[in-house]
């Protein structure tokens, strides 16, 4: 069985930080990809108008993130508590600690959202108000993520307990494989290849819920033979523990709810411009640049997130938080320049960009996108700075603060002066794109202003209770 890695915790402190950073960035660029691809083929092969296939995925995503996204609550209550208790290399408390989050995930994802979310699909959509032939392509699609959400979320909250124990080369390993099986069933079946049917949206659908699944089989495998940190033994002995779950929701229920609130922002955004004129086409431009193209910035600074989080909290485990905090800033530096690096490509070679997801013929896709990734430009260098260091607060357990944070910027800013243009008559595209912006201006000088203070890395968070493991 793996032993502990001391290195996050003691030693360079940019090695502390790059040896978790580069496995985790790449890991979140390997699960963007699948999607990324996805966009592409649906643009080149589903030839509807306006790109309405693409816009159909990018309204699903956020509909159905929204929903489920409150199962991060046990995921970054689960990751806290063990990269504490790995910093102080308690092999029995990170075991239970996994196990017990794992079960929980299992009840909530297949008895709960799963139902649910099948039948509200058709209402959700309805409220955002999509045109119709966005619908009925987003409908079939939204349902089958719900049904089979538990293959994608039950592999990240996997992939994060490895992490968070100090190992994200085998997280790595696992999302490979399964990104690389999403990309081929998902090709397979989008385009219809030999004796396969031509699924179109439907056909990303299906590799995006079954590629998980087999790299969920594969982390079981390792875990029982060995190569993880957890004992697949404590699976058996131990029963559900309300003491292990209280903790684990009390850390993690502000980051599900913080997640909840930002998705919840993306949904009535998309609410906002579905009531512009060109809406379809809006959709589109906004789909493929925020949340294709500007998941360049977004997934790797949330995997530079989780490497902070990861060496904030085994630091503080083994009893020296100032060290974390040292790194976490190293790591916010990073983040800008990565940010920076991304954003010389939105404004010097945009059309190239877009030009990928084939709306080279749609003159109105191409501008709004176009003009779009001029912002997000600059929103890259701000947004990855930001993520960086509340991956530190929230690794010490002040997961509180990001989420009051995030209130401020997504409903005060974005969603308020989304709301006061719409009702002055003023609300265009191009507004609402420097809006969001202003949003991660307000979101990094707030998170830097609570990060230069030292009281959250203070908050205690422990299991209190003695349970044999033997």
């Amino acid at each position: 069985m793996k032993q502990f890695d001391r290195e996050i915790v003691s030693g360079n402190i940019f090695n502390s930080l790059w040896k978790l950073t580069w496995p985790l960035v790449l890991l979140n660029l390997v699960n963007g990809l699948h999607g990324f691809i996805d966009q592409i083929l649906v643009g080149h092969f589903v030839k509807v108008p306006n790109n309405a296939g693409n816009a159909a995925i990018g309204v699903s995503w956020q509909v159905f993130m929204v929903v489920v996204v409150f199962i991060a609550s046990l995921s970054h209550g689960m990751n806290v508590l063990i990269a504490r208790y790995s910093g102080r290399q308690d092999r029995g408390m990170v075991s239970l600690i996994f196990f017990q989050s794992l079960g929980g995930a299992i009840i909530f994802l297949v008895f709960i959202v799963a139902p649910i979310g099948y039948f509200l699909a058709p209402a959700l959509l309805n409220f955002i108000g999509v045109e119709r032939d966005v619908y009925e392509l987003a409908l079939p699609y939204l349902r089958l993520l719900f049904v089979f959400n538990w293959t994608l979320f039950l592999l990240i909250l996997v992939s994060g307990a490895i992490q968070a124990s100090g190992f994200p080369k085998i997280a790595l390993a696992l999302n490979v494989v399964s990104s690389l099986l999403n990309v081929l069933i998902s090709f397979v079946l989008i385009t219809g290849i030999g004796i396969f049917p031509s699924l179109g949206v439907m056909g990303a659908g299906i590799g995006t819920v079954m590629a998980p699944a087999v790299a969920l089989l594969w982390a079981w495998i390792l875990i029982v033979k060995g190569y993880t940190v957890f004992d697949w033994k404590t699976f058996y002995k131990v029963l559900p523990q309300s003491e292990v779950l209280k903790v684990i929701l009390r850390v993690g229920v502000p980051t599900g709810i913080q997640g909840v609130v930002l998705n919840l922002g993306g949904v009535l955004l998309i609410k906002f411009l579905s009531t512009l004129p060109n809406s379809t086409a809006v959709l589109s431009a906004y789909t493929i640049c925020y949340n294709q193209l500007f998941s360049f910035v977004t997934w790797t600074s949330f995997g530079l997130r989780s490497a902070c989080g990861t060496v904030m909290g085994q630091n503080i485990g083994a009893g020296n938080p100032e060290r974390g905090r040292r790194v976490v800033r190293v790591g916010a530096y990073l983040g800008s320049v990565w940010g920076a690096s991304i954003g010389f490509f939105f404004i010097f070679f945009p059309g190239y960009l877009l030009n990928l997801f084939d709306v080279q013929s749609n003159e109105l896709v191409f501008e709004y996108g176009r003009n779009l990734l001029q912002f997000l430009a600059f929103s890259a260098i701000f947004l990855s700075a930001t993520l960086a260091m509340t991956g530190g607060i929230q690794g010490a357990g002040a997961t509180q603060i990001p989420m009051i944070i995030a209130m401020i910027t997504q409903l005060g800013i974005l969603l308020g002066s989304c709301t006061l243009l719409y009702y002055l008559g003023s609300l265009t595209a191009y507004r609402v794109w420097g809006v969001i912006l202003l949003s991660h201006i307000v979101r990094y000088f707030l998170t830097l202003g609570v990060f230069r203070s030292d009281r959250w890395m203070h908050t205690r968070v422990e299991v209190s209770m003695d349970i044999d493991l033997a």
